[in-house]
């Protein structure tokens, strides 16, 4: 009889649980029994793990054997177990000291020639292990980086068990054959590629678009400005061609850099989607997801069958979130946001369990004025009847759009600013530095506070304990009599003037700033000089 143990974690999204993977060997008819709620692929394992320790050199026990994953009532699934369960086996057998891989987290899938592969969600499953007080992981060599991002955790990246078992028995390690260089890598497939067709590949390795690349669209590069420094949701509304995309592109490179916690949020969601950039282990700037429109709910917010998985709010945390021709989205798919927005998190309960994902992003909505694009434009036909203007419209539904902070209408671009020699536009890194200034206002203002930007800050809190100077609520008080704004809308034309504040340098916001954050909000000219363009 023999018995070993070690272990090895479970991920319910970004959340991990640390497994406990036993091995028993008793006399009896060989076989391999598994036990422990595992899934489908983690069934498979059995004929995985069993070819790779023969094709590594080590015997099989020919005896009865069962594989327990504890806790029993914890679903497990994936391949990760792999690599955990041949050494319990092997240890089992006496091949290895028990004691030895007993505090070991080891996470990884086997090939049938013994190699370890990657697999996704390891920066989650090590910062679980780390938090359980376990200090010595082994993974793959190609996951080794993402794995030692944690602090006060000793990483082993191994490349076959061969490496690991000579690793445990101090014997000479074996070289690998490396790979060859240029040579498409098996172990990494569908690992590296960014976006799964969610649009994330903007920011996720490739170069940044550049705001000075925009010509004109003086009041939709302020509202990008405000939408950066506070963190406020953003709709865009123009005809076609006058560059709302262009506009949402530009916005995360206006984002501070992520704090090393938000990157560490944003990379253990991107690790159990698997859409980590080879060769990034650490993801230091704002995601950038933009999915099509015909994106489905469990892509959006997270689904699938049995457990579910990130859906692109979750891949937009801590960045942008682009709806592009957002009326021709589902409507249950639009209302679904509407959760996020306030929680900064999205619960999905599915058959395989409850999930519960992080989503504080910021949303960008960019809409047609009709379905043909044309309604009123100057010299343009728009063959739209009125009631399909009105259903078109009506597709981003009230509950929606409250939420948004800014509201503001794309013009087409004059042919003077498109083919001027001197458009006046500034950089990407002139109006970041802007956005950085405010922040740290805002940061200096929410000290000891559990908010971070204007954005988050609680309505009550911004009428009771910073107040605006007397006198600058009047317009916004006439629109909340007038029905133009609900209680919620006055609280979010609050927050947008303490932006507008922050960037203007006030120490609160006057008359001018509560005009400004009106005029982005509901549209409506105040008479009043917009913030990027006072002295």
């Amino acid at each position: 009889m023999g018995f070993a143990r070690t272990c090895s974690v479970a991920l319910a999204g970004v959340e991990g649980v640390v497994v406990e993977v036993q091995a028993d060997l008793e006399p009896g008819v060989a076989a391999f029994t598994l036990v422990g709620l595992p899934d489908k692929s983690l069934v498979e394992s059995k004929d995985r793990v069993r070819a790779a320790v023969v094709n590594s050199g080590a015997e099989w026990p020919q005896k009865k054997l069962t594989v327990g994953l504890s806790p029993a009532a914890v679903p497990k699934s994936g391949s990760g177990f792999d690599l955990a369960v041949a050494c319990a086996v092997l240890a089992a057998a006496e091949h290895l000291d028990p004691r030895e891989i007993a505090d070991l987290v080891l996470i990884g899938e086997l090939g049938l020639d013994g190699r370890v592969r990657p697999v996704p969600g390891v920066l989650p499953a090590v910062l679980a292990a780390a938090d359980a007080g376990y200090r010595q992981v082994v993974v793959a060599e190609r996951t080794a980086a993402e794995a030692s991002l944690v602090p006060g955790v000793s990483v082993l990246g191994i490349r076959s068990l061969r490496q690991l078992i000579a690793v445990l028995t101090d014997a000479p390690v074996p070289e690998e054959e490396p790979l060859q260089e240029g040579r498409p890598d098996p172990m990494l497939a569908g690992l590296s590629v960014p976006g799964a067709g969610l649009g994330t590949g903007v920011l996720l390795g490739e170069r940044q678009p550049d705001l000075a690349e925009v010509a004109g669209q003086a009041k939709a590069r302020m509202a990008l400005e405000v939408a950066a420094a506070g963190r406020h949701h953003l709709l865009l509304q123009g005809p076609p061609g006058a560059g709302k995309t262009m506009l949402a592109e530009r916005l995360p490179g206006l984002l501070p850099p992520l704090t090393p916690q938000e990157s560490l949020e944003v990379t253990a969601v991107h690790s159990v989607a698997g859409t980590l950039p080879a060769g990034q282990p650490l993801l230091d700037r704002a995601p950038y997801c933009a999915p099509h429109h015909s994106a489905s709910m469990p892509s959006l917010v997270g689904g699938g069958s049995g457990l579910p998985r990130p859906g692109a709010v979750s891949l937009a945390h801590r960045g942008v979130l682009f709806m592009d021709e957002a009326p021709e989205f589902s409507g249950r798919v639009l209302d679904a946001l509407r959760q996020p927005l306030e929680s900064g998190h999205v619960i999905v309960a599915r058959s395989g369990g409850v999930l519960r994902l992080p989503a504080r992003f910021l949303l960008v909505l960019a809409a047609n004025p009709c379905p043909c694009g044309r309604h009123g434009m100057l010299g343009e036909g728009c063959d739209c009847a009125p009631q399909a203007v009105r259903r078109y419209r009506a597709r981003l539904s009230g509950p929606l759009l409250d939420r948004v902070d800014l509201r503001v209408t794309v013009e087409p671009v004059a042919r003077s600013e498109l083919t001027g020699a001197e458009r006046g536009s500034e950089t990407t890194a002139e109006v970041a530095e802007r956005v950085r200034a405010a922040r740290e206002r805002a940061s200096a203002r929410l000290a000891d506070m559990p908010w971070a930007t204007n954005s988050e800050v609680p309505g009550h809190e911004l009428r009771t304990r910073w107040r605006v100077d007397p006198g600058a609520l009047v317009e916004a008080e006439r629109d909340m009599e007038r029905g133009m704004l609900t209680a919620r809308g006055l609280d979010r034309v609050l927050r947008v003037a303490w932006t507008v504040a922050d960037l203007a340098g006030h120490d609160r916001p006057d008359a001018a700033d509560v005009n400004c954050a009106l005029e982005l909000r509901t549209g409506v000219h105040r008479g009043t000089v917009l913030a990027g363009d006072r002295p």
